[in-house]
Protein backbone atom coordinates (compact mmCIF):
# COMPACT_ATOMS: atom_id res chain seq x y z
CA UNK A 1 0.00 0.00 0.00
CA UNK A 2 2.43 2.94 -1.16
CA UNK A 3 1.35 6.45 0.15
CA UNK A 4 -0.70 4.98 2.84
CA UNK A 5 -2.15 7.23 6.13
CA UNK A 6 -1.40 4.51 8.81
CA UNK A 7 1.90 3.42 9.10
CA UNK A 8 2.57 -0.27 9.15
CA UNK A 9 4.79 -1.14 12.32
CA UNK A 10 5.87 -3.92 14.29
CA UNK A 11 2.82 -2.04 16.20
CA UNK A 12 -0.19 -2.23 14.23
CA UNK A 13 -2.37 -4.63 15.40
CA UNK A 14 -3.41 -6.36 11.94
CA UNK A 15 -1.16 -5.76 9.11
CA UNK A 16 -3.47 -6.77 6.35
CA UNK A 17 -6.96 -8.19 6.23
CA UNK A 18 -9.47 -8.87 3.60
CA UNK A 19 -11.69 -5.85 3.20
CA UNK A 20 -14.53 -4.80 0.89
CA UNK A 21 -15.63 -1.03 0.54
CA UNK A 22 -19.36 -0.92 -0.66
CA UNK A 23 -21.48 1.24 -1.48
CA UNK A 24 -24.74 2.00 -4.10
CA UNK A 25 -23.05 1.52 -7.38
CA UNK A 26 -19.85 -0.32 -6.49
CA UNK A 27 -18.15 -3.33 -4.84
CA UNK A 28 -14.62 -2.98 -4.16
CA UNK A 29 -12.34 -6.16 -2.14
CA UNK A 30 -8.71 -4.94 -1.33
CA UNK A 31 -6.91 -5.22 1.38
CA UNK A 32 -6.58 -3.33 4.88
CA UNK A 33 -4.49 -1.77 7.84
CA UNK A 34 -6.44 -2.31 10.75
CA UNK A 35 -4.84 -0.45 14.06
CA UNK A 36 -6.26 -0.37 17.71
CA UNK A 37 -4.82 1.90 19.69
CA UNK A 38 -4.85 5.03 22.44
CA UNK A 39 -3.04 8.14 23.12
CA UNK A 40 0.28 7.72 25.32
CA UNK A 41 -0.68 10.21 27.74
CA UNK A 42 -3.86 10.65 29.36
CA UNK A 43 -5.92 8.99 26.76
CA UNK A 44 -9.75 10.23 26.06
CA UNK A 45 -10.57 7.21 23.88
CA UNK A 46 -9.70 3.90 22.20
CA UNK A 47 -9.13 4.49 18.44
CA UNK A 48 -10.02 1.62 16.50
CA UNK A 49 -8.40 2.88 12.93
CA UNK A 50 -8.84 1.08 9.42
CA UNK A 51 -7.51 1.84 6.25
CA UNK A 52 -8.19 0.18 2.89
CA UNK A 53 -5.20 0.17 -0.26
CA UNK A 54 -5.08 3.13 -1.54
CA UNK A 55 -6.28 1.19 -5.38
CA UNK A 56 -9.57 1.84 -4.32
CA UNK A 57 -9.13 5.83 -5.24
CA UNK A 58 -10.97 4.85 -8.58
CA UNK A 59 -13.99 4.96 -5.50
CA UNK A 60 -12.60 7.50 -2.72
CA UNK A 61 -9.38 9.25 -1.72
CA UNK A 62 -7.45 7.73 -0.02
CA UNK A 63 -9.05 7.68 3.58
CA UNK A 64 -9.01 6.36 6.89
CA UNK A 65 -12.17 5.71 9.07
CA UNK A 66 -11.41 6.03 13.22
CA UNK A 67 -14.30 5.08 15.46
CA UNK A 68 -13.23 6.67 19.03
CA UNK A 69 -14.84 3.99 21.51
CA UNK A 70 -15.38 4.58 25.72
CA UNK A 71 -13.44 2.08 27.61
CA UNK A 72 -17.08 0.29 27.92
CA UNK A 73 -17.93 0.06 23.58
CA UNK A 74 -14.13 -1.15 23.20
CA UNK A 75 -14.85 -3.94 25.74
CA UNK A 76 -18.33 -4.36 23.90
CA UNK A 77 -16.66 -4.98 20.76
CA UNK A 78 -13.93 -7.41 22.33
CA UNK A 79 -16.55 -9.40 23.75
CA UNK A 80 -18.44 -9.37 20.34
CA UNK A 81 -15.66 -10.05 18.32
CA UNK A 82 -15.02 -12.95 20.75
CA UNK A 83 -18.31 -14.51 20.48
CA UNK A 84 -18.51 -14.03 16.48
CA UNK A 85 -14.57 -15.95 16.91
CA UNK A 86 -15.93 -18.68 18.52
CA UNK A 87 -18.61 -19.24 16.05
CA UNK A 88 -16.77 -19.15 13.25
CA UNK A 89 -14.88 -21.50 14.92
CA UNK A 90 -17.07 -23.63 15.81
CA UNK A 91 -18.88 -23.74 12.21
CA UNK A 92 -14.78 -24.46 11.08
CA UNK A 93 -15.12 -27.78 13.42
CA UNK A 94 -18.25 -28.95 11.70
CA UNK A 95 -16.97 -28.99 8.33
Amino acid sequence: MANRLLSVTAHTTLDYVDAIATGYEFEFESVAVVNATADREDPDDVQLQVELDNRAEEYFPAHTVELQLGPEQARELAGELEEYAQRVEDGSADN
